[in-house]
């Protein structure tokens, strides 16, 4: 198998090698690494979220952009299939890299991280580290990183800058929203990785989740788009585990509605809050949210061992209508 990083290499060439389809900004820093606009002052678009979404799975992913109906309403939707969902997901497009350097802060997510090991704890648990010469990161922002910024990424990967490849995204725009609802699996996993699950038993996934209605202010469209995972989102695992009753057990605690946080404050308001709201009481800081809210609405898992399906929680259309503004 080769690295996470020469795989989405080959896509990130693909892009930028045919940018004007993509509708992105190819450009060099000073320090001579690429730079890729899919969405501050590029135009992007369903085909470069596609593809953002792709390189962020590592080159380990495929997805399809389709109409999905839910309820009496048809939203654009993300399907995400893979044949590798640790690797894909925790390992690359887990956005676990928090990048801060002064005034500048953006969430990275993708290959570069299995570099930079970020975070340690979750690489030694997948036992999965590389060292490629080139290193591929999506930075979820809306500005493009400052020289610090660059040299400090491309020094936590022991590359050099001319070797670093930077795709910007942010959450506002049509390839920025897609990228976050493809996160439909990574999402699930994680979750399910929290509960106990050891990753590396998952052998397949797919899940679909919508792709937001855009909104121009920021907070509306990162509500949205977390709305779009926590009460539109299915995901889908076959595993190879040895035990039916612990697995239908962490399965049970797996979807958002299982978060304590949501079933109480949907019993005080009488019906599921939106995330917007959820985000405004924690005074807009994500550390303050209960982390068991994120996960999908739905989740299927297939045990390979005795072929039995369980399933947990239910899509919440009507939550999710609202969120979108009908």
């Amino acid at each position: 198998m080769s690295s996470l990083n020469l795989s989405a290499l080959a896509l990130v060439h693909k892009l930028t090698s045919d940018y004007e389809k993509y509708g992105v900004i190819v450009d060099k820093s000073s320090l001579g690494t690429t730079i890729i606009d899919a969405g501050i002052k590029a135009r992007g678009g369903f085909l470069a979220g596609q593809m953002v979404t792709e390189i962020c799975l590592g080159g380990y992913g495929q997805t399809k952009i389709l109409p999905m109906q839910y309820g009496d309403a048809v939203f654009p939707s993300i399907y995400v299939q893979t044949d590798y969902p640790a690797l894909s997901t925790l390992a690359s497009q887990f956005a676990g890299w928090r990048i801060k350097v002064e005034n500048y802060s953006a969430i990275g997510s993708g290959p570069a991280r299995a570099i930079a090991l970020k975070p340690k704890k979750l690489y030694r648990k997948l036992n999965y580290q590389e060292n490629p010469e080139s290193a591929v990161l999506v930075l979820e922002t809306s500005e493009k990183p400052p020289k610090e910024v660059i040299q400090k990424i491309s020094e936590a990967c022991n590359v050099s800058p001319a070797n670093l490849f930077l795709i910007l995204v942010p959450t506002s725009c049509i390839a920025g929203s897609i990228q976050v609802s493809g996160r439909i699996v990574e999402t699930g996993l994680h979750k399910l990785e929290k509960l106990g699950l050891d990753p590396n038993v998952v052998e397949y996934a797919w899940g679909y989740a919508p792709i937001i209605p855009l909104h121009p202010k920021f907070d509306e469209a990162m509500g949205r788009t977390n709305d779009a995972i926590l009460y539109g989102g299915t995901a889908y695992f076959i595993v190879d585990y040895e035990r039916d009753d612990e697995l239908e057990e962490i399965v049970k605690r797996a979807p958002s509605s299982a978060s304590r946080f949501l079933q109480e404050a949907k019993e005080l308001a009488k019906k599921s809050p939106r995330f917007l709201d959820i985000f405004k009481e924690a005074g807009f800081d994500f550390y303050e949210i209960d982390p068991d809210i994120f996960a999908p609405a739905r989740i299927i898992v297939n045990n390979l061992r005795s072929g039995k399906l369980f399933r947990a929680g239910s899509l919440e259309v009507d939550t999710l209508k609202s969120s979108f503004g009908l």
